[in-house]
C-alpha cells in the first residue's frame, strides 16, 4: 500500500481501497451532497494511488450508470461499483436494480445517507438544506428486494470487511446487485490504515451434481428419443458453452433452445441448435426428456408446455427462483448446481461408460444425428430466406424488413463483433439473422426494464477495451471489439440517449447504434391481442392505443445533440439507402472512433399490420403447429415482424 499522511486515512478513501483490492476496476458515479468525502477520496487516490485506484466514470444519470456497470460485469464477470445520491440516486437507478438482479450481475451500488448530526457534533454533520428533506424512514428497502444483500456502513474500522462480504454475495450464484449505505460522518471518520487477506474474501465455490444424478440425468439424455435441452444464463461462462457443445456432440438426438436469458448459451451453426426464443418452440412440446439449465422461464405454459410423460430434469443455480413469488414446473428432479461443472460431469460421464458409449453409436442414433442436421438445415433455408434481397434494380423502392435490416448488419461488421440488443418484439428475428456462434458476442438484456442497451453497451465497450492488452490499461481507447447496439425506437428514448452519448464522447467510447424505427411500442400490442383477441382494443390503430410515437423523434439527432456534434447520424428507408449507409456508420466507429446512429424505418407494412392479420396469427400461434408454415410464407410477403417476433 502506498504511503499516506497520517490523519487522512478516512473511511472513505478504505472504501475505494477495497474495492480495488477485492478487484473492482471501475467506479460509475452519480454524485451529491453526501459524498464530499467520498469527492476526497477520489481526488487522493488520483494523486497517490498513481493506476492502483478504481478508474471513475462520471454519469449525468444513474439509470445509465448501472447499466454501464451491468455491461461491464456481464462481459467480464467481474464485479463494479456504483455510486449515487442518498434516496433519490438510489430511485434514479430504477429498472436497471431489476435488469441487474434478473441479469444475474455482480455490482456494489453504495448511496450515502442524509447526516445523522445536526449541531456539528461529527466532521459531516448537517449543512443544508436538502439534508432534512432527504432523511427517510429506510432507505435501502427502495431496492431491498432486487439486491443479494444490503448492508451500512457504520464505523470506519471494519470498512473493508463489510465491503468484501458485500462482494461475496454479489459474485457467489446466484450473483447480483448488492447495496451499502452510510452517513457522512461515518465515512468522514479517520482512521490507521489497513488491509486484508483477500484470499480469505473468495466468492463461493460452485456447486456440483451428486454421483447418481450425473448417472441417471445421462441415462435419460441417451434413451430418449427426442431430448431437449433449455438454456438462458450459461453463456455467462464462455467454458458452460463449450461444455454444451460436447453434451449435444455425444447424445445424437439432442437438440438446444436458447431462451435468452441474458447471452449466448449456444452457437447457431451447431445442428442442434434451435435458435433464441421465449418460450414457444415446436419441439418443447415433442420432447420425451428436457434439460433445463439455467433458465427462467423455459417455456409459457398458455401457448406451449411439454407433453404429459415427459421426464423433465431442472439444474440450476438458483432452482428454487427465489425472487419469483410464483414458479414451479413439473420436474421429477431438481438440482441445485453451477452449469459448467455439471455439463463437464455429464460428459466425462457419457465417455467413460461404455454401455452408454455402445447405446449412443447404434443405428437409431446415428439416424438422429442425421435427422437433426436436416432439420438444422432447413431452418437456416428459411433464415436465409427472410432475408433475401429483391432485385438490386428495385432496392431504391424497397423498404427494409427486420431480417434483411439485421443480415445486411451482420455482413457489415467484424464477425467477432459484440451485440448488445435490446430489440423486443423484433428480437427472434435479429437473433435468427445475427445467428451467434462466439460466447460473449450476443449480450440480451438480463430482465425487463426498457433501456439498458444504451449504458450496457458502453459499459461492454468499456470493458472490451480496458482489457485488450495485458496488463489491462486504460489508454487503451478503441483497442477493442467492435461493439453494435441493437435498440427498438420506444427502448432507445427509454435508455436516456442524452446521458448515454455525452458518455461515450467524455470516455471516448464509440458504439453502433442501430435504432429500429417501427413508429412506437408494438409489445403492448402483441399482449393485448394474447389476452383479448377480439376486444375493442384489436379494432383500432396503435395511435388509439397510445402506443404511436407518430410523429417520431429525430432519434440520431437527439445523440448527435447529446455528443457535442461528435457522431455520425444516418435516417435509412429503403435497401439502398440501408446498403450505402451501413458500411460509413462502421467505418465512423472502426476508424473515425466516433459513436455512430443509424435510424432504420422500417415498411409501413411492418408497422402497420392490419388488425385482422395479427388476430389471425395470434390465434395460430395458440392453436397448433400449421401457424409456423403459414408465418413463413406470410413473412416473405411484408407480414409484421413486430407484433410475431416472441410469438415466434
Amino acid at each position: 500500500m502506498g504511503s499516506t499522511a497520517k490523519g487522512s486515512y478516512t473511511t472513505s478513501f478504505a472504501f475505494f481501497e477495497a474495492l480495488w483490492e477485492a478487484g473492482v476496476t471501475h467506479v460509475f458515479v452519480n454524485l451529491g451532497s453526501d459524498h464530499p468525502s467520498i469527492i476526497e477520496a477520489m481526488v487522493k487516490g488520483a494523486n497517490e494511488k498513481k493506476g492502483e485506484f478504481p478508474r471513475i466514470i462520471t454519469c449525468p444519470n444513474e439509470m445509465v450508470a448501472l447499466s454501464m456497470a451491468d455491461g461491464f460485469a456481464r462481459l467480464t464477470r467481474k464485479p463494479q461499483c456504483v455510486i449515487v445520491h442518498v434516496d433519490v440516486g438510489t430511485q434514479g437507478l430504477g429498472a436497471a436494480v431489476h435488469n441487474a438482479s434478473c441479469g444475474r450481475a455482480p455490482i456494489l451500488i453504495f448511496a450515502g445517507l442524509s447526516p445523522i448530526t445536526l449541531e456539528g457534533e461529527y466532521r459531516g454533520s448537517r449543512t443544508e438544506y436538502i439534508h432534512w428533506i432527504q432523511d427517510v424512514p429506510d432507505q435501502k428497502q427502495i431496492v431491498s428486494q432486487y439486491c443479494r444483500y444490503t448492508g451500512e456502513i457504520r464505523f470506519g474500522k471494519n470498512v473493508k470487511q463489510v465491503v468484501n462480504r458485500a462482494l461475496q454475495f454479489a459474485t457467489s450464484d446466484p450473483p447480483g446487485p448488492v447495496y451499502l449505505y452510510g452517513t457522512r460522518e461515518a465515512m468522514e471518520e479517520e482512521i490507521e490504515p489497513y488491509q486484508l487477506d483477500q484470499a480469505q474474501w473468495q466468492r463461493v465455490s460452485p456447486a456440483a451434481l451428486p454421483a447418481d444424478a450425473v448417472e441417471s440425468i445421462c441415462s435419460l439424455l441417451a434413451n430418449a428419443q427426442s431430448p431437449l435441452l433449455i438454456v438462458g444464463y450459461t453463456g455467462r461462462n464462455e467454458d458452460s458453452v463449450s461444455a454444451a457443445v460436447q453434451l449435444a456432440d455425444h447424445i445424437p438426438a439432442l437438440r438446444v433452445l436458447d431462451t435468452g436469458g441474458s447471452d449466448m448459451c449456444f452457437p447457431a451453426n451447431h445442428p442442434a441448435s434451435l435458435g433464441l426464443r421465449y418460450g414457444i418452440e415446436d419441439q418443447i412440446t415433442k420432447a420425451d426428456v428436457i434439460l433445463i439449465v439455467d433458465c427462467d422461464v423455459p417455456w409459457i405454459p398458455t401457448q406451449c408446455k411439454p407433453r404429459s410423460d415427459c421426464k423433465i430434469i431442472h439444474l440450476d443455480i438458483d432452482v428454487l427462483k427465489q425472487q419469483m413469488p410464483v414458479f414451479y414446473i413439473p420436474a421429477i428432479a431438481r438440482y441445485k448446481a453451477d452449469s459448467y461443472t455439471a455439463f463437464t460431469q455429464l460428459n466425462d460421464h457419457l465417455v467413460s461408460n461404455t454401455q452408454l458409449q455402445s447405446l449412443l453409436k447404434d443405428s437409431a442414433h446415428t439416424s438422429a444425428r442425421e435427422a437433426r442436421q436436416q432439420s438444422w438445415q432447413k431452418r437456416q433455408d428459411t433464415i436465409t430466406e427472410l432475408a433475401k434481397l429483391p432485385p438490386s434494380d428495385q432496392h431504391s423502392k424497397s423498404a427494409i424488413a427486420p431480417s434483411q435490416m439485421a443480415s445486411a448488419l451482420k455482413s457489415s461488421v467484424p464477425p467477432d463483433t459484440i451485440f448488445a440488443v435490446e430489440a423486443v418484439t423484433l428480437t427472434g428475428f435479429v437473433a435468427d439473422q445475427i445467428s451467434p456462434v462466439l460466447p460473449k458476442t450476443w449480450i440480451n438484456c438480463g430482465g425487463g426494464g426498457l433501456g439498458w442497451s444504451g449504458g450496457g453497451a458502453l459499459g461492454i465497450k468499456l470493458a472490451s477495451d480496458y482489457y485488450s492488452s495485458s496488463p489491462p490499461s486504460t489508454s487503451n481507447t478503441n483497442k477493442g471489439k467492435f461493439v453494435c447496439q441493437i435498440v427498438g425506437d420506444g427502448t432507445f428514448l427509454f435508455s436516456v440517449p442524452g446521458s448515454v452519448y455525452w458518455i461515450a464522447q467524455r470516455y471516448n467510447l464509440p458504439i453502433l447504434t442501430i435504432v429500429l424505427n417501427n413508429k412506437g411500442w408494438n409489445a403492448p400490442r402483441r399482449s393485448l391481442l394474447l389476452v383479448h383477441p377480439e376486444g375493442e382494443g384489436s379494432k383500432v390503430d396503435n395511435k388509439a392505443l397510445n402506443i404511436s410515437f407518430e410523429p417520431t423523434p429525430d432519434f440520431s439527432g437527439i445523440a448527435k445533440a447529446a455528443a457535442g456534434g461528435r457522431c455520425w447520424t444516418g435516417v435509412v428507408r429503403t435497401i439502398e439507402e440501408l446498403l450505402r449507409e451501413l458500411p460509413n456508420a462502421v467505418k465512423a466507429v472502426r476508424d473515425d472512433g466516433i459513436c455512430a446512429v443509424m435510424e432504420v424505418k422500417l415498411s409501413d407494412d411492418l408497422s402497420d399490420m392490419t388488425k385482422e392479420n395479427l388476430t389471425e396469427e395470434v390465434k395460430a400461434a395458440t392453436s397448433g403447429t400449421q401457424w409456423k408454415d403459414r408465418l413463413v410464407a406470410r413473412l416473405q410477403f411484408s407480414i409484421s415482424g413486430m407484433d410475431l417476433a416472441l410469438i415466434v
